[in-house]
């Protein structure tokens, strides 16, 4: 009897070690293949720039804004791909009055390329649909990850920037997109609800991603600029205090009644009533996006783009290491 059990444990043991060996030779590969195409994506750096725009909790107009914020930066000369991230409720579309037969789970299953699921909302603007097949980038092995992040990175050429609406909330994946994506702009309400969750998802986001993290500020749906104002001090002293980090406030958007009517017409309100006020916010916003670097109003890394192949490889790694 003692002999069987040993045996069966000699067993166990050769198996577990041929399992950890299979796990440790899956990830040599994957850094290898990651060594190597760190070096392919620092070569062509700089091209596009990758901006997740995110908030704590739903309900504060984080899609409304992402797709608003890349027509109005479109306008400005900007070439935008609008990522629709939102695993859960991929409504961008609806948002811009489009439909898109495909989506990035069509391009990752290998039945179209990605130029057959781009759709065109204005000019200089695509939108490319994600939801749920996002997430399929974590189920590959690491050499098709690899393969689909070079068939993703014709984006480069066809875009300066990369917006990336992504969930609501603190969930991991939400986390995931933020931290591989070169900035983030984070939205909250004057709501006390919502400047909380801000504040939950700052945090989550420094723990997560270090001080150097480049995290920027917009209060939606505020009164006036004095209650905006307010807000983005509260939440900026609270990050400068607890979490050593610093926030830049880069802007607010009114309540505005045409929001909702243009949400109704299924049309975003830059275009559905381009001279209101929240309109006129968001344009702001973008021009201040559109400038910042050496004017010195942002952070300079805020511009460094790594690429669509730096963005996608980090978000691979991410949701890979979060399964």
């Amino acid at each position: 009897r003692k002999r069987l059990a040993l045996r069966n444990w000699s067993w166990e043991w050769s198996a577990l070690v041929r399992f950890d060996a299979k796990l440790v030779d899956q990830a040599y590969e994957l850094r290898e293949l990651a060594a190597a195409e760190t070096g392919r994506i620092s070569a062509e750096s700089g091209r596009l720039r990758s901006l997740a725009v995110t908030s704590g909790k739903g309900g504060v107009g984080k899609s409304s804004i992402s797709a608003n914020l890349a027509l109005a930066l479109g306008r400005l000369g900007k070439r935008v791909a609008l990522l629709d991230a939102d695993l859960g409720l991929a409504n961008l579309d609806l948002l811009l009055g489009v439909t898109s037969r495909y989506n990035l789970a069509h391009v990752i299953r290998g039945e179209r390329r990605l130029e057959e699921i781009l759709v065109e909302v204005d000019e200089g603007v695509l939108i490319v649909p994600g939801g749920v097949g996002m997430a399929d980038i974590a189920d590959l092995d690491p050499r098709r990850q690899l393969a689909l992040i070079e068939s993703l990175s014709v984006l480069d050429s066809m875009a300066d920037m990369l917006i990336v609406d992504t969930g609501a909330g603190l969930h991991r994946t939400v986390v995931s997109f933020c931290l591989a994506a070169d900035s983030v702009l984070l939205l909250t309400t004057p709501e006390p609800a919502a400047v909380r969750d801000c504040y939950g998802m700052l945090k989550v986001l420094a723990f997560s991603g270090g001080t150097g993290i480049d995290v920027n500020l917009v209060v939606n749906m505020a009164s006036s600029d004095e209650e905006a104002a307010s807000v983005a001090s509260r939440v900026q002293m609270a990050a400068a205090q607890f979490l050593e980090i610093s926030v830049p406030y880069v802007g607010y958007v009114l309540r505005d009644e045409a929001v909702r009517r243009a949400a109704e017409t299924s049309r975003p309100f830059l275009i559905y009533q381009p001279g209101c006020a929240a309109s006129q916010c968001v344009r702001w916003i973008a021009s201040r996006l559109a400038k910042a670097g050496p004017s010195g109003e942002l952070p300079p890394k805020a511009v460094v783009g790594r690429g669509v192949k730096g963005f996608l490889f980090r978000l691979a790694k991410r949701l890979t290491r979060s399964r």
